[in-house]
């Protein structure tokens, strides 16, 4: 018996002024059935420092939250090398090999896309788009960035409104998580 596909998730990472947002939907499908509206793809870790969003299985993604945690205590708050060190397992150890995941991440410094494939990416216009609709909010993202009447958040409330217009995996009903300096 094989695994059915999930699919439905629109994470998007916005960094514009003191602000860093990550926002995603709600839906979970399996197959063509939608059998969660209002699911969680975004967290905080390190006591409200970090923010993380994930795109792919649930259960693998609060195994790679609880990992992420232990490195950043670990490297006493250091993203940039917790995510790296979480890469490195992810890859490497035979259980997390197996994890179907994919992790936005930002503290106020850095925002970053972590992947099983070992990758660890800053991006350089500071957005990063994943999941089944990721690449339809970080066009719109894109397009609205440079609006100076746009916060991060709006934009990325905006863009992935865009990105559930598009994408039949992703849905209006949407949680943010800001950082502000």
């Amino acid at each position: 018996m094989t695994r059915a596909a999930l699919h439905g998730t629109t994470i998007l990472c916005v960094r514009k002024g003191d602000a860093v947002v990550i926002a995603g939907d709600g839906q979970v499908s399996i197959g063509q059935t939608i059998v969660k509206a209002s699911a969680r793809k975004v967290r905080r870790l390190a006591d409200g420092r970090v923010i993380v969003g994930f795109a792919g299985a649930t259960a693998d993604a609060f195994t790679l939250f609880e990992r992420l945690e232990g490195k950043l205590e670990k490297h006493t708050g250091q993203l940039r090398r917790a995510c790296v060190e979480l890469a490195k397992d992810w890859r490497t150890d035979r259980y997390l090999r197996r994890l179907e995941a994919m992790m936005a991440v930002a503290d106020h410094d850095v925002s970053l896309m972590v992947s099983g494939s070992g990758d660890v990416l800053e991006p350089d216009d500071g957005l990063i788009g994943i999941g089944s609709g990721g690449n339809y909010a970080l066009a719109a993202a894109r397009a609205l960035i440079e609006r100076d009447d746009l916060s991060a958040e709006a934009i990325a409330r905006r863009a992935v409104d865009i990105a559930a217009g598009i994408c039949v995996y992703t849905n209006r009903n949407v949680v943010v998580e800001t950082l502000t300096r």
